[in-house]
């Protein structure tokens, strides 16, 4: 029986199931330059500080957490407010399922709803799976940065890939997202990226 993924927002009480997806990009693999996995009560503190200005997803099936994605300020001056950094992390064993395409579709939903107009994603390099992915998703490589962090014995590289959204000429005052309908968001972008697996 096919089972159907959903996006929802994500709580602090999903914070371990996250975190145990997240924690093998840690220790394995030079994916994320974390060096050690956080705790959970980090990983919770680091969703309240999260969903408090921008929109922290979740893909679920049959009550399991497949994958996330969240976004952080690009910089922390203001002239870069309509800015931000991507994240999407996929259970491993779950890749090429469909997975980030709904969750980086939703969170689009959500940003364009907030006037968030440019999304840059960091990404180690070489990593041709997930550059792949983000060219398919409409994102561009902007820039290559040479041997920037040091991990699990060598020093990696980094790129950073942009999408730009629809933009007026000036930019619109930025909404703030406990005033938006979460869940209609979502299940308006659903509509039009549906998966079963």
């Amino acid at each position: 029986m096919m089972q159907t993924i959903t996006i929802q927002p994500v709580s602090v009480q999903d914070a371990a199931a996250l975190l145990a997806i997240y924690r093998p990009y840690v220790e394995t693999t030079p994916i994320s330059f974390e060096l050690a996995a956080p705790t959970v009560e980090e990983f919770a503190q680091r969703i309240r500080h999260t969903t408090a200005r921008f929109p922290y997803l979740k893909a679920v099936r049959d009550g399991e957490i497949l994958g996330y994605t969240y976004v952080s300020p690009f910089r922390t001056r203001a002239a870069y407010n309509w800015s931000v950094e991507t994240s999407i992390y996929v259970k491993q064993g779950e890749h090429a399922h469909g997975i980030g395409r709904m969750l980086y579709t939703a969170l689009e939903a959500v940003l364009q709803r907030q006037h968030i107009y440019n999304l840059y994603a960091g990404i180690a390099y070489p990593n041709p799976e997930s550059e792949q992915f983000h060219e398919h998703m409409g994102y561009q490589r902007v820039a290559h940065f040479k041997d920037c962090g040091y991990k699990l014995g060598a020093w990696r590289d980094m790129i950073f890939m942009e999408r730009r959204l629809p933009r007026p000429i000036a930019p619109e005052p930025i909404v703030d997202i406990s005033t938006l309908d979460l869940p209609a968001i979502l299940a308006e972008a659903a509509e039009g990226d549906h998966y079963e697996a």
